[in-house]
C-alpha cells in the first residue's frame, strides 16, 4: 500500500549523472598504440569482422583462408597471392581488400551487413603487418604465468601486489590515483563488501577510535569470519548455479533444494578451498566413501529447470537438462560459450560440436526422466537432516531401541503366558481377530441393509429399470455378494487418498470374468481420474491416476489369477509416488509385479464415491463374487498382508500343534495374542514400541530431501546430436574435455571425478582466472575482463592481463583460498581509494576501468532490502532453513504461475535476509528482480544495473520499506535521544554510517516540521501510515510524531547513498 500523500517538500538532494558512452574505450582517446599485440588489438576485429566466413566453423567458412589460426592465415591463395605478408601490407591481400573503396572487393562484404572497417582499425592491421604480423594463441588458452610486480614510480602508494599493477597502468596512462576514502565512508564499503549489511554505529566508533595500524586489518578479518559473509558470498554462487524453488516451465511446482543452498552457505563459511567445493559440488557421490555432505554438493547440477508439463516428449527434456549442465559449467568454470557449439562448431572459439558432446557424456548418466513431478524432488535424491534434525533422528533412534531393548526383555515371559493362554484357547469356544492397525472402512458384504446399491435408477417409492438388489452367496467369510457387470456397491465419501497418502486395499474375490474394478474411488469414465483396486486380463492391477496419459502410476501382477475360484487379493501403497512403494498380493503372497507406468507427480482432484465392483466406466463393472473388502489408511508390511487372509480362527489355530501351524497362523496367533490377550506390561511395552517406531518414521518423513547427482548402472551411450535435435544422433562419442585444453592426466577416472578435478588442475588456464575476475567484479562493479562470462573471441580482452594473472597464480598457489583471495584485494590500497569522480577522471576512464578512483555503484538488489531490514531492527539474523515468504504485491502467482496464490509468512519469516526469500522462477520476488537480480531459470555470472523509476517507488511504498521506515523511527526515538536533531543525526548513522552534514541536517529537520505539522492535521492518515506491516506499532508514541519520524526515515533510506556503495 502506497504511503499517503505528502506535503509538497522541496528536497535539495545530490544528483550525479551517468554518461552513457558508446564506440572505443581508453585506447582509442589515445589513437593506435605503437606495439600492436595480436590477442589485445586484432584477434578482437577478426573475430568481430572475419570469423564468420574464415573462421573455426568448417560449415560457414567460405574457402580454405581462415583467420582463427595462423596456419589457415598464411595459405597460398594462388598466383603468388597471400592474405599476410610480414612486414609487407603492400603485398598483404588482406590489407588490400580492408582497405578498398571498391565495394565488389572490399572485406568483409557489404551484403553481410558489415560495415567497412573503421579507420583505426584498418590502421591497426596495418601496423600490426608492417610490425612482422606475429601470431599469439588466444590470452585465455594460455596457461597465466606469475608476473614480476611492475616498477613504479611512487613506491610509497602500493600497500599489497594488485596496487603495483593498478598504478603502473595509471602511470602509464598519465593518471593519479585518488586518496584513501575517509574510514567512514571505508569501513560501510568493506562491510557492505564482505557481510552484505551495513555497520553498526558501535561497529563504526570501534573502528573510528582505533588509532593502530592494524585497525583496517582487523574489520576485514572480523567480517570474514561472521556467518554473514557467507551470506553475502553465496548469493551469486546461487545466481551462478540457477538455484530456485521451483521447477520452472510452465506448472513451475515446488521443488526442495535449500540444504544444497546451506550446504554452500557453509563452505563458504569454513573457507573450503575452492578446488575442494568445485570436485564435492561436480563429482561429490564419486568421492571414495563419499559423505552425505557431499553427495549433497552435487545438488549444484540438479538446480536447473525442470518440466512435467503434459505432452512433451520427456528424451528432447532430458538432453535438455544435460545441455544446460554443460553450459553452466563452461560458463562457471571456464568462461566459455560452450553452448554455441551444440548445433555446431562454435564461429569463434576453436570448439568443436564434437567438443560440447564428449562434455554432455560427463553429465549424460544420471538416472534421471524428462518428464517429471510437478510437485516435490525427482530422483536421485538422498534425505538431507539438518544438525537439529539428525539430532533429533538420533534421539529417537535411541528412543526406538530403548523400547526395542525393553520389549526384547519381556519375551521370555510373553512365550510363557502365550503359551499357557493357547492352552486355554483349546478348550475356548470361538474367538476370532485380524489386523486392526490403521483398518478405516470394513464391508463384509452380508447383504446389510444400509448398503446402497449402484447402477440402476431409483424413483421415489421404488426402483425403476431392474432389480436394484446384488444376490447374496455364500461368501468366503459368511456371505457375499455376486455382482453382474452392471449393479455395483456404492460407499460414499470415504478413502478420500491422494497421491501422497498411503493406504491398503484388500478383498476376498471369486471372479468370472478377467476384467472389472474390484474396489476404486475413481471418475466413472474410461480412463477416469483416481484410484483404483482392479482385474485386467486376470492381472490384479493397482492404478493411482491424476490424467491417464502421462500422470500417475499403473502396477500389475505378473501373473493372471485363476477365475472362479476365492483369492484375497490386497494392494499397498507407502504414499512416496513411486511404483516401488507399492506391493500387491495374492493369498498373503507378494507377487512380481510389471511397472507399465511411473510418473505420479500431481494431486487427484477425483471427488466420484468410493465404489465396490465399479470404476472407470461401464467397461471396468465386475463380474463375480466379493466379500470382506477392507480399507486401511496405512500401508501394511508384508508380515501383517500374509496374516489378513488368514481364514482359521485363532481358537482352530490354537488348537492345532505349534509345529503343524504354517507361518501366517502362527503370526495371527501371536498378534492376537499380543493385541489382546497379553499381560498389561508386554502389551504396553509393545505399544510403546510401535509409537516410537511411528514417531521416528513421521519425523523422519518431515526430513527434506535434495535433489543430487548419481551414476547409472548402465552407462547411457552419448551421441554428437546434429543441429542439437535429442531426436538426430550422430556419431557416438565418449567422454571427454575439450580438445584444445590441455588434457586430463593420466590415471584420472574418465568421468565427472575426473572432469571435476581436469576443472581445478593448475595447468588449467581458465578456472583460476575465470573465478578471481568474478570475484573481481563482486567489489568493482565489473571484472578485469568485463565480459566474465566470455573468456573466448568475443569476449573483451583484461583491462589488466598482468594483475588478473597474478591473481590467478595467487589463487592457485594459496591452496585455492577463497578468504585469502577477499582479503587481498579489499587491504589493496587501490580499494581503498575514495570514490569521487573529477572532470578529468570522467573523461579519461568514465567507467573507471583504470582504477584512479574507489569503486562506486548502487547496491545489489538483496542487499537493500537487507540493509532497511538491517538498520530498522526487524531483521532476523538466522542462518539456513527452508524458504521464507515475505511481502509481495498480491495477484502475481495468480497471474503468471497457474493459478496458485502466494501466501506471506508471518513472524521471522517476514524478516529473514533476502538470500532465503522464496524464489519462483516463472514469478520472481518483484523486489529482486525491480533491482535487476535474475530469475534463476538459467546460469547468470555477469552483474547488471539499471536505474529506472520503478526503483524509486518501489523504495517508497512497498510494505518492507514502509514497515523498516516505521521501526526505523521507533529506534530514531527510543535510542537516538531527546531533540529531532538528536534523532536524525542517529539515523542517518545508522543508515549511512555517517552523522549528517549541517546543510543536510537542516534540510531534514525541516523536512521532519512539515511532517509533523501535516500528520497532526490528519491523525488518520498517519495511523494508516503507521499500520503498515505486521511487525507491531509502539501505541506508546504519538501517533504524528512517529508518523513524521518514519517519513523522514523512509527518505534517509531512499536517499542516493543509502542505496549506492561509496
Amino acid at each position: 500500500m502506497p504511503i499517503p500523500r505528502q506535503p509538497q517538500i522541496r528536497y535539495t538532494l545530490l544528483a550525479f549523472s551517468g554518461l552513457l558512452l558508446c564506440g572505443a574505450g581508453i585506447e582509442a582517446a589515445e589513437g593506435t598504440p605503437a606495439t600492436v599485440e595480436f590477442n589485445r588489438d586484432i584477434r578482437p576485429i577478426l573475430s568481430d569482422k572475419c570469423f564468420t566466413c574464415h573462421g573455426p566453423d568448417p560449415a560457414n567458412r567460405k574457402t580454405a583462408l581462415r583467420f582463427d589460426t595462423e596456419a589457415g592465415a598464411r595459405i597460398d591463395l594462388g598466383k603468388g597471392r597471400f592474405a599476410i605478408v610480414p612486414a609487407d601490407p603492400g603485398k598483404s591481400e588482406m590489407f588490400r581488400r580492408i582497405s578498398s573503396d571498391n565495394k565488389a572487393v572490399r572485406m568483409p562484404p557489404a551484403y553481410l551487413g558489415h560495415d567497412k572497417l573503421s579507420d583505426r582499425e584498418i590502421e591497426l592491421i596495418r601496423r600490426w603487418i608492417e610490425q612482422g604480423a606475429r601470431w599469439q594463441a588466444h590470452w585465455s588458452f594460455l596457461p597465466p604465468k606469475r608476473p614480476p610486480l611492475p616498477e613504479v614510480r611512487d613506491p610509497s602508494w602500493p600497500r599489497n601486489p594488485i596496487d603495483y599493477f593498478i598504478l603502473a597502468r595509471l602511470e602509464q596512462e598519465g593518471l593519479h590515483p585518488s586518496p584513501e576514502a575517509d574510514r567512514t565512508t571505508l569501513i560501510r564499503r568493506v562491510t557492505l563488501d564482505l557481510t552484505g549489511l551495513p555497520p553498526t554505529p558501535a561497529e563504526v566508533d570501534a573502528f573510528l577510535n582505533d588509532s593502530s595500524p592494524q585497525a583496517y586489518e582487523k574489520v576485514v578479518d572480523r567480517l570474514l569470519a561472521s556467518p554473514s559473509y557467507a551470506e553475502r558470498m553465496a548469493v551469486r554462487w546461487l545466481e551462478a548455479a540457477r538455484y530456485g524453488d521451483t521447477n520452472g516451465y510452465q506448472t513451475d511446482g515446488e521443488r526442495d533444494m535449500w540444504r544444497w543452498r546451506d550446504w554452500v552457505i557453509d563452505a563458504l563459511h569454513r573457507n573450503m578451498p575452492f578446488d575442494q567445493f568445485t570436485i564435492e559440488q561436480i563429482a561429490g557421490d564419486l568421492l571414495p566413501n563419499a559423505t552425505l555432505s557431499q553427495k549433497i554438493a552435487t545438488g549444484f547440477h540438479r538446480n536447473h529447470r525442470t518440466s512435467g508439463e503434459g505432452g512433451i516428449v520427456p528424451e528432447e527434456f532430458r538432453v535438455e537438462y544435460v545441455a544446460d549442465r554443460v553450459e553452466t559449467t563452461a560458463t562457471v568454470w571456464l568462461g566459455l560459450t560452450l553452448g554455441c557449439a551444440r548445433c555446431h562448431d562454435h564461429k569463434y572459439d576453436p570448439i568443436k560440436q564434437k567438443d560440447f558432446y564428449r562434455v554432455f557424456a560427463y553429465f549424460n548418466n544420471v538416472p534421471e526422466k524428462g518428464l517429471v513431478f510437478n510437485f516435490g524432488n525427482e530422483e536421485p535424491y538422498v534425505k538431507a537432516p539438518t544438525e537439529e534434525q539428525q539430532s533429533r533422528l538420533q534421539e529417537l533412534s535411541h528412543k526406538v531401541a530403548e523400547a526395542e531393548k525393553k520389549y526384547a526383555a519381556l519375551q521370555p515371559k510373553l512365550a510363557r503366558a502365550q503359551a499357557a493362554w493357547e492352552r486355554r484357547m483349546r478348550k475356548a469356544r470361538h474367538l476370532d481377530w485380524s489386523v486392526s492397525d490403521g483398518l478405516i472402512l470394513y464391508y463384509p458384504l452380508d447383504g446389510l441393509p444400509e448398503e446402497k446399491i449402484g447402477g440402476c435408477e431409483e424413483v421415489e417409492g421404488g426402483q425403476s429399470g431392474g432389480d436394484c438388489r446384488l444376490p447374496v452367496e455364500a461368501g468366503r467369510i459368511g456371505r457375499a455378494r455376486r455382482f453382474d457387470g452392471q449393479r455395483f456397491v456404492e460407499a460414499g465419501d470415504v478413502a478420500n487418498f491422494n497421491f501422497q497418502d498411503a493406504f491398503t486395499l484388500a478383498a476376498w474375490i471369486s471372479p468370472s470374468s478377467p476384467n472389472g474394478a474390484i474396489v476404486s474411488r475413481t471418475e466413472d469414465y474410461f480412463e477416469g481420474e483416481g484410484y483404483g483396486l482392479y482385474l485386467i486380463d486376470g492381472k490384479v492391477r493397482l492404478h493411482i491416476i491424476r490424467r491417464w496419459t502421462d500422470i500417475g502410476l499403473r502396477v500389475e501382477t505378473e501373473s493372471p489369477i485363476e477365475l472362479n475360484r476365492w483369492q484375497h487379493v490386497m494392494a499397498t501403497y507407502d504414499g512416496h509416488m513411486k511404483a516401488s512403494g507399492v506391493s500387491i498380493y495374492v493369498d498373503g503372497k507378494p507377487q512380481k509385479l510389471r511397472v507399465l507406468f511411473d510418473e505420479l507427480n500431481y494431486p487427484l482432484g477425483a471427488k466420484d464415491p468410493f465404489r465396490i465392483g465399479a470404476g472407470g466406466g461401464p467397461k471396468y463393472r465386475y463380474r463375480g463374487l466379493i466379500d470382506d473388502v477392507r480399507v486401511y489408511n496405512i500401508a501394511l508390511s508384508p508380515e501383517q498382508a500374509a496374516v489378513v487372509p488368514v481364514l482359521e480362527s485363532v481358537s482352530e489355530i490354537a488348537a492345532l500343534p505349534p509345529a503343524a501351524r504354517s507361518k501366517p497362523q502362527a503370526d495371527k496367533l501371536a498378534f492376537c495374542f499380543v493385541d489382546r490377550f497379553a499381560p498389561s506390561d508386554i502389551r504396553q511395552a509393545r505399544q510403546e514400541l510401535l509409537e516410537r517406531k511411528k514417531e521416528r518414521q513421521r519425523f523422519f518423513d518431515s526430513i527434506p530431501t535434495v535433489m543430487v547427482m548419481q551414476e547409472s548402472e548402465t552407462p547411457r551411450d552419448t551421441f554428437v546430436l546434429k543441429r542439437g535435435a535429442y531426436d538426430n544422433p550422430g556419431q557416438k562419442v565418449t567422454p571427454g574435455v575439450p580438445s584444445f585444453l590441455p588434457p586430463l592426466r593420466e590415471g584420472w577416472p574418465n568421468n565427472r571425478l575426473g572432469l571435476a578435478r581436469w576443472l581445478v588442475d593448475p595447468s588449467n588456464p581458465l578456472t583460476a582466472r575465470v573465478i578471481v575476475n568474478r570475484f573481481w567484479q563482486m567489489y568493482f562493479g565489473g571484472g578485469l575482463v568485463k565480459t566474465v562470462e566470455d573468456f573466448g573471441s568475443q569476449g573483451e580482452w583484461p583491462i589488466h592481463p598482468e594483475l588478473l594473472d597474478w591473481l590467478a597464480t595467487e589463487f592457485v598457489e594459496s591452496g585455492w583460498n577463497v578468504k585469502a583471495m577477499q582479503k587481498t584485494i579489499v587491504m589493496s590500497t587501490a580499494y581503498r581509494q575514495s570514490s569521487k569522480v573529477t572532470p578529468e577522471l570522467l573523461q579519461k576512464d568514465p567507467e573507471n576501468r583504470l582504477l584512479a578512483r574507489g569503486p562506486r555503484f548502487r547496491l545489489p538488489a538483496e542487499m537493500i532490502r537487507d540493509q532497511a531490514l538491517a538498520v530498522s531492527g526487524l531483521l532476523v539474523e538466522k542462518v539456513g532453513g527452508p524458504p521464507v515468504k515475505p511481502y509481495q504485491p498480491p495477484g502475481l502467482w495468480q497471474e503468471l504461475a497457474g493459478g496458485k496464490g502466494y501466501e506471506p509468512d508471518h513472524g521471522e519469516g517476514l524478516y529473514r535476509r533476502s538470500l532465503y526469500t522464496y524464489w519462483r522462477r516463472t514469478v520472481a520476488p518483484p523486489a529482486m528482480i525491480t533491482f535487476d537480480a535474475p530469475n534463476r531459470e538459467t546460469c547468470v555470472v555477469r552483474e547488471t544495473r539499471t536505474n529506472t523509476p520503478l526503483q524509486a517507488l518501489d523504495l517508497m511504498n512497498d510494505v518492507t520499506y514502509v514497515e523498516a521506515s516505521r521501526r526505523l523511527a521507533e529506534r530514531m526515538i527510543k535510542e537516538g535521544g531527546r531533540s529531532p536533531g538528536e534523532r536524525i543525526t542517529y539515523a542517518c548513522r545508522l543508515v549511512l554510517a555517517r552523522p549528517p552534514k549541517p546543510a543536510e541536517s537542516k534540510v531534514l529537520l525541516d523536512v521532519f516540521d512539515r511532517f509533523q505539522a501535516n500528520y497532526r492535521s490528519d491523525r488518520q492518515a498517519a495511523i494508516q501510515f503507521l499500520n503498515q506491516g505486521e511487525s507491531p506499532r509502539s501505541k506508546k508514541l504519538d501517533s504524528s510524531e512517529l508518523a513524521a519520524y518514519a517519513s523522514v526515515a523512509s527518505l534517509i533510506l531512499n536517499l542516493d547513498e543509502a542505496v549506492t556503495k561509496e
